[in-house]
């Protein structure tokens, strides 16, 4: 039995709706007090002791870093005939930014963040090259913060301008035409030791001049009338239109506002206030604007307003909705490039301005892609295509001769050949077809012993597509099965897949996820003993979910960066922006349904509990790492059983963003050591 740390009770008692709920350990919420600093310093030491003692270990992360050792591309942007892209030689902790005058030319370095800390926990989170590619805005985050700083750079001298912009979160950056400025989003300096926990409301656009202080930011947009809203500015192409896109947290639905550049003091035009449908602007020519939506057409389709005559009745459909979902478009060389989502696996269609159908972009196999951005005159755009057994390849796309090539290749130390790829369909609970990819050795026996390991996620529209995984890659080599199911709440299948595992529909996505464990039992593949399940972020909160619904069904449940605590999750950073998917805690008929599957609040004491792994970072903003730590307690002094229940937390590291290499190769090889440990 493991001798796991106090975890001291509080009582604390809390009436919601005429139900009163305990928060025993409400008091792992102040992440900063002495308190819980120490309560974290000796989880980590007993989580620490018991992966140490794990004979596998030290081989799986030898394994696994010489797996990682591998050549890692962006997507290249091309911008006054410069070409810009980053890479990463193999083990760089932060991939390095890079330009070059053609595509022939030697690459140099823009930016290398792996200079900038010691430890590589300073990451390059965004960045936007100016029109004739003499400018660079970049925006760096610290220790895995989704708070950034943006700086201004010249391309040609590698030197930064004096320009410094903080407190920025959740924004891009846009250039004007002529190179002056850019815009962007901010929020309120937050209060001294809150800059983790306070909630990000009133987020506000501004337009920053270059060679000018921040306190002198011209103030665009902002609505205290609204303090959920947050706004993206977008420079049209042809510079004069700024495009605000109005968001509201994680909803689908949003808004999108307009203003002309040209026009003396141009006021802003609320163009589509209603809040009814998804709205993403691809382009314009002129007053027409071209919009990706989902209104009438769950599965989308494009459109054009003229903003002239913006009435609903003078819209004009471009490409209808097809039998797939339409995951994105972007218009270059003056024609439309569609990805779709074909079972979850990508399916890339070429069409005509007018809506005519070229052709389809054939790709190398089952897998999915990422790119095709560019201009409306260029000739050519860029992709990254991978699969589960292919690391990231970019592609150069000639519109011209309506032709691939491969631009960047990497070479990972693995037989790609050696593995077979899967799709198949099972019936959850209620009857719903859910698709699921099964990957494995080639020649391997299924005879219901196999160690399997099944991920999820389930939620805000995210379709989890077939990408290429260190980890899964070693789980696989190993002779074990990778198994990733679609669930409902996701974007698989449009706007109608995601509500259907949304709100009150919430417990479809663990019921789904549930019946992928039992079908993979049923079909022989595995046991209870020998089946792991994992998921991250929202994932987290599934496994939570089907670790307190489910206990007899796994050997081991890996939650990372989990939401688990659902009668909380509003109150801290960006978390009030998910009650698009999850419901309010504020009403009623919502706070039914969370407490129902609230893994905090449905953990049973005297119950035999699965191993389990917690993974969380003390500096997530996103996820609050408190939901973690207080899950960790309560199921730790719940446990009846034997098997070990730990809780590892990552210093100086965030909800993963810009986490560097040498932290993702060592948390992934104490996630799979207890994995192989527990299933053993």
């Amino acid at each position: 039995m493991i001798n796991y740390p106090n975890s001291s009770r509080i009582d604390l008692k809390e009436e919601y709706h005429g139900v009163e709920i305990q928060d025993p350990y409400r008091w792992l919420e102040d992440i900063d007090s002495k308190q819980t600093a120490q309560w974290i310093e000796e989880q980590n030491r007993v989580t620490f002791d018991y992966l140490e003692g794990i004979p596998e270990r030290e081989e799986i992360h030898k394994r696994l870093t010489s797996l990682w050792n591998y050549e890692k591309f962006g997507v290249p942007e091309q911008h006054g005939g410069r070409y810009f892209f980053t890479r990463n030689d193999g083990l760089q902790n932060q991939s390095v930014l890079y330009w070059m005058d053609s595509l022939s030319a030697q690459p140099k370095v823009l930016l290398d963040p792996n200079r900038l800390s010691e430890d590589g926990t300073l990451a390059l989170t965004g960045y936007a090259v100016n029109h004739d590619g003499q400018l660079l805005a970049y925006g760096i985050s610290a220790s895995g913060s989704d708070w950034q700083e943006w700086r201004v750079r010249e391309v040609g001298t590698g030197q930064d301008l004096d320009d410094h912009l903080r407190w920025v979160k959740f924004s891009s950056a846009s250039w004007t035409k002529d190179d002056q400025g850019i815009y962007y989003s901010r929020y309120d300096e937050p209060s001294d030791g809150h800059v983790y926990k306070d909630e990000n409301y009133y987020q506000k656009l501004f337009f920053h001049r270059l060679n000018t202080l921040q306190e002198t930011d011209r103030l665009v947009y902002e609505r205290p009338d609204h303090k959920e809203w947050g706004f993206d500015g977008q420079v049209s192409e042809d510079g004069r239109y700024l495009i605000i896109t109005v968001w509201k947290g994680t909803h689908r639905e949003n808004g999108v506002f307009y203003k002309d550049l040209y026009a003396e003091n141009g006021e802003i035009i609320e163009l589509l206030n209603e809040f009814d449908a998804s709205y993403t602007f691809i382009a314009n020519q002129g007053p027409e604007f071209y919009f990706q939506t989902d209104l009438d057409a769950p599965l989308s389709r494009l459109v054009t307003i003229n903003i002239h005559q913006p009435e609903r009745s003078e819209w004009v459909q471009v490409i209808p909705e097809a039998p797939d979902a339409l995951e994105s478009i972007s218009l270059v060389g003056m024609r439309f490039i569609a990805v779709y989502l074909h079972h979850a696996r990508s399916r890339v269609l070429l069409y005509e301005q007018n809506g005519s159908l070229l052709g389809e972009i054939k790709l190398p196999g089952l897998g999915s892609v990422i790119g095709f951005t560019g201009e409306q005159e260029d000739t050519e755009t860029f992709y990254h295509f991978s699969s589960f057994t292919t690391p990231g390849t970019v592609y150069r796309y000639d519109l011209l001769s309506e032709a691939s090539f491969v631009f960047k290749e990497p070479l990972v130390d693995f037989d790609q050949a050696a593995f077979d790829i899967k799709q198949v369909f099972y019936s959850s609970k209620d009857g719903t077809r859910v698709p699921m990819f099964i990957c494995h050795k080639k020649g391997l026996q299924f005879d219901g012993d196999t160690q399997t390991y099944l991920y999820g996620y389930g939620g805000f529209n995210i379709a989890q597509v077939p990408t290429f995984s260190v980890g899964a890659l070693w789980w696989m080599e190993r002779g074990g099965i990778y198994a990733q199911a679609n669930l409902r709440g996701g974007g698989e299948y449009g706007k109608t897949w995601h509500d259907g595992g949304a709100k009150h529909k919430k417990q479809n996505v663990f019921d789904d996820f549930i019946a992928a464990a039992e079908w993979l039992i049923s079909q022989n593949y595995t046991r209870p003993k020998r089946l792991a399940i994992g998921g991250r972020s929202n994932g987290g909160l599934l496994v939570g979910a089907c670790l307190t619904q489910r206990p007899d069904l796994y050997g081991a449940c890996m939650a990372t960066v989990g939401v688990l605590d659902m009668l909380r999750f509003h109150k801290f950073t960006i978390g009030w922006a998910w009650t698009s998917d999850y419901g309010s805690p504020e009403e009623p008929q919502d706070f039914k349904a969370l407490l129902a599957y609230s893994p905090y609040h449905n953990i049973r004491a005297g119950t035999v509990y699965p191993a389990t792994l917690i993974l969380t970072g003390d500096h997530d903003d996103r996820v609050f790492p408190a939901h973690s730590f207080k899950f960790a307690a309560a199921l730790q002094a719940a446990q009846a059983g034997k098997e070990p229940l730990l809780i590892r937390i990552d210093t100086k590291a965030g909800h993963g963003l810009g986490k560097p290499i040498s932290k993702l190769i060592d948390e992934t090889a104490d996630y799979w050591a207890f994995v192989v440990n527990s299933l053993s």
